[in-house]
C-alpha cells in the first residue's frame, strides 16, 4: 500500500442504441468522436425486492474498440458524463472528460449509465450491490468482457467497490473517490433527516418543497464550515424577518434539484447509500482510494481502514479541500492528476501482459 497526501447474473437481454453522431455538433471544441445513447432491458434479482424487469439507460463516448472506462458519480449523477458533438449539453464531469483531459475519448471509451431507480419508477429498496450487478448486465449486453478501469465518486465509489468484489474478473483497476466500504453512522443520520423532510413535504401534498429542503440539508453535509465562512457574511433583517447570508444560495440549490429529480428517486438512492456493507477483504483488484480531509460524510479514518483491509495493490491519496465531499467536482486539477496516474498504471499493466505474451 502506498499513501500520498496532496495539498489544500443476467437474463432477457436486449439492447437498443440511438446513434446521435450524425446530429449537428454545437461546437467544434466538443468531443468530435461518436457518442451513443441506448437502453438495455434486463431482469435482475434485487437483494431486497426480488426479481424485477429493468431498463438500463447508458451513454458511451468514444470508439467502442478502445479500452473501456466506466464512470459513476453520486446519486445525482447520470449517464451524461460530458458534452460531445452528439450530445452538446454540459455533463456532470466535463472537467475530467474530453479531449486532452484525464478521461480522453481518443484513448478510452467512456461508459456511464443512469442509476437503477433514478427515474422514480422503481420504488423498492436498492442495494449498491444491485447497481454493480446492473453494470455487469450492461457490459454483457454491450459485449464488453472487461473494464480497463471503474472510476467512482461518492455513491459511485461504493458501487465500484461492490463491482470489484462481485465481478473481479471484469476489472483491471478501481478508483474510489470519497466513498468507502460502509456508510458512516453520522452520515447516515444526516441522510435520515433529509428523507424525513421529503416525508413531511408529502404529508402536506408538497413533494417539491420537501425535496428542496432535503437537498439544502444535503448541501450542508457536502460542503464545509470553512467554505461557508469564506463565502457568506452576517444575517440581515429583510421585511421584518431575519435572513442569513447562505439562505438564497441554499434555496437556489434546493429548487433546481427538486425541479429535475423525482422524490422517490432521491429517497431510494439516499437509502441505498446507507445500505452499503462490504468486506474490503473481498476486493483483490488494484484500487486507488481518494479521501478528503475535510469530508464530513466519508471520514479519512474510514479510508485508512479500507486500504488496510483491501487485498490487492492499493494506493491512498488524501486531499485537502474547502469543498469537502464535493472535492471531486470542485478540485479539477487534483482529481485530474490522480486519474491520469491511475490510467497510466492500467496502460503499463496492459503493456506488461502483452510483452509476456
Amino acid at each position: 500500500m502506498s499513501l500520498q497526501f496532496a495539498p489544500f447474473a443476467t437474463e432477457s437481454l436486449s439492447a437498443r442504441e440511438d446513434d446521435a453522431a450524425s446530429r449537428d455538433a454545437p461546437s467544434s471544441s466538443l468531443v468530435l468522436d461518436t457518442a451513443k445513447r441506448g437502453e438495455v432491458r434486463v431482469e435482475l434479482e434485487l437483494r431486497h425486492a426480488g426479481r424485477r424487469p429493468l431498463r438500463l439507460r447508458y451513454e458511451r463516448i468514444g470508439d467502442p474498440g478502445l479500452p473501456v472506462v466506466f464512470v459513476a458519480g453520486g446519486i445525482s449523477a447520470d449517464r451524461h458524463v460530458a458534452a460531445s458533438a452528439a450530445f452538446g449539453e454540459g455533463g456532470w464531469w466535463d472537467a475530467q472528460c474530453g479531449p486532452d483531459r484525464a478521461l480522453d475519448p481518443a484513448r478510452h471509451a467512456i461508459l456511464a449509465f443512469d442509476w437503477l431507480g433514478s427515474d422514480g419508477t422503481l420504488d423498492v429498496p436498492l442495494d449498491p450491490a444491485d447497481q454493480a450487478d446492473a453494470i455487469a448486465a450492461l457490459l454483457d449486453a454491450l459485449r464488453i468482457d472487461r473494464l480497463a478501469a471503474f472510476i467512482g465518486c461518492s455513491y459511485g465509489a461504493m458501487v465500484g467497490l461492490q463491482f470489484a468484489a462481485l465481478h473481479e474478473a471484469r476489472l483491471d483497476r478501481l478508483v474510489a473517490i470519497s466513498g468507502c466500504h460502509r456508510s458512516h453512522p453520522y452520515a447516515s443520520a444526516w441522510r435520515a433527516l433529509q428523507r424525513r423532510a421529503v416525508t413531511l413535504g408529502a404529508l402536506q401534498c408538497d413533494d417539491t418543497h420537501g425535496l428542496a429542503l432535503a437537498r439544502q440539508l444535503a448541501i450542508l453535509s457536502y460542503r464545509t464550515p470553512e467554505e461557508f465562512d469564506s463565502r457568506f457574511g452576517v444575517a440581515k433583517v429583510v421585511n421584518g424577518q431575519v435572513r442569513v447570508a447562505a439562505e438564497e444560495y441554499l434555496e437556489h440549490c434546493g429548487n433546481r434539484y427538486a425541479g429535475r429529480t423525482a422524490a422517490t428517486a432521491f429517497v431510494r438512492l439516499s437509502e441505498s447509500i446507507d445500505l452499503q456493507v462490504l468486506s474490503p477483504e473481498t476486493v483483490r483488484v488494484p484500487v486507488t482510494v481518494v479521501a478528503v480531509a475535510e469530508d464530513r460524510l466519508v471520514p479519512v479514518a474510514d479510508a485508512y481502514e479500507l486500504v488496510e483491509r483491501l487485498r490487492g495493490e492499493t494506493r491512498l491519496q488524501v486531499l485537502r479541500s474547502l469543498y469537502g465531499h464535493d472535492a471531486f467536482l470542485k478540485e479539477p486539477a487534483a482529481i485530474d492528476g490522480i486519474l491520469r496516474e491511475a490510467l497510466l498504471d492500467v496502460a503499463a499493466a496492459e503493456t506488461c501482459v502483452e510483452t509476456r505474451a
